[in-house]
């Protein structure tokens, strides 16, 4: 275990959402050391989603895939990842001047997850992370999946539009998605990037420059909400499973403790407020498909406020 499990930031969320025993209980799970169990699940994974900072300190997530087998664990605190960055993503240039990442992988069809972070470098044929903190993660809010890889590449990766604003067709894309994944920072412990789930809607987009989602029940520990108290940067990213297309945000993020905001939202804790500052798409980024299988049991309802009435899980 992490000799200071907890930055003063998580603590903060915890006792102010009344979870502080139930994290002091868990900062057993958060190790230094890959546990054994770690290298057959990654072996077997075809994607992980890594978070980085650019220069001006902007934070991104983006996503690596290959043939499972590209992730390998050689000893108790290295991750050899055999991918590179897709052409138009920030990134190669991030890892060339801040190595520090954050890293979630996540087993889509038996709903399991692991989250890491550390250092990390570019070699010649992918990226090798040196281990600061891995911990495995609870299922819930994962939609089932089953990877499928492609006959033949149906396009060569490239850069789309880079914009300060969501155009209606990213406005869309975002309303639709039942998964992203959400980078933080905390200035001693580094990056991390962690998964957020629900069914098609539980992220609303109020208007071209903001998002706003509802913050379910969870293991109570906060360590990206935790960041968020102390450092407002944030990244996310949106795979689109079906085209390959991948969506990257970056932008300034804001718990809302409101109880009556909260309950604009079934399910949710709290809302969390995220602002854009620049987005960027990235077309046929995987080379895979998810077949979709089937909603987690644990996705609160969704609505919108022109809806009314919760719609059922």
């Amino acid at each position: 275990m992490k000799t200071t499990p907890y930055h003063s930031g998580e603590v903060a969320v915890q006792e102010k959402a009344g979870t502080r025993p139930i994290a002091a209980h868990l900062a057993q799970i958060l190790q230094t050391e890959f546990p054994l169990q770690a290298r057959a699940f990654m072996a077997a994974e075809p994607l992980l989603v890594i978070s980085s900072a650019d220069e001006h300190g902007r934070l991104w997530a983006s996503v690596l895939a290959g043939k499972p087998g590209f992730l390998q664990i050689p000893d108790a605190h290295t991750l050899r990842i055999a991918a590179r960055p897709v052409p138009g993503d920030v990134l190669t240039a991030n890892l060339a001047i801040n190595p520090a990442v954050g890293t979630t992988v996540v087993d889509f069809e038996r709903r399991r997850r692991i989250r890491l972070n550390g250092r990390a470098h570019l070699t010649g044929d992918g990226i090798v992370v040196a281990l600061e903190e891995v911990f495995f993660n609870c299922p819930r809010y994962i939609q089932a999946r089953e990877w499928q890889l492609r006959p033949a590449p149906e396009a060569a990766p490239q850069a789309g539009p880079v914009t300060p604003l969501l155009p209606p067709d990213l406005r869309a894309w975002i309303s639709a998605a039942d998964t992203f994944f959400l980078a933080t920072a905390h200035a001693r412990d580094g990056l991390d990037v962690s998964h957020r789930g629900g069914l098609p809607g539980f992220v609303r987009v109020l208007d071209a420059h903001t998002l706003q989602w509802p913050d379910y029940n969870g293991n109570g520990m906060f360590q990206s909400l935790g960041n968020l108290t102390l450092d407002a940067r944030a990244g996310l990213v949106f795979p689109d499973f079906a085209t390959g297309h991948v969506l990257q945000l970056t932008g300034q993020g804001r718990i809302e403790w409101d109880e009556a905001h909260a309950q604009q939202y079934p399910g949710a804790e709290r809302v969390l407020t995220f602002r854009v500052e620049e987005a960027r798409t990235l077309y046929h980024a995987l080379p895979f498909r998810w077949e979709f299988e089937g909603y987690s049991p644990f996705n609160p309802p969704v609505n919108t406020p022109e809806e009314g009435p919760a719609l059922p899980a």
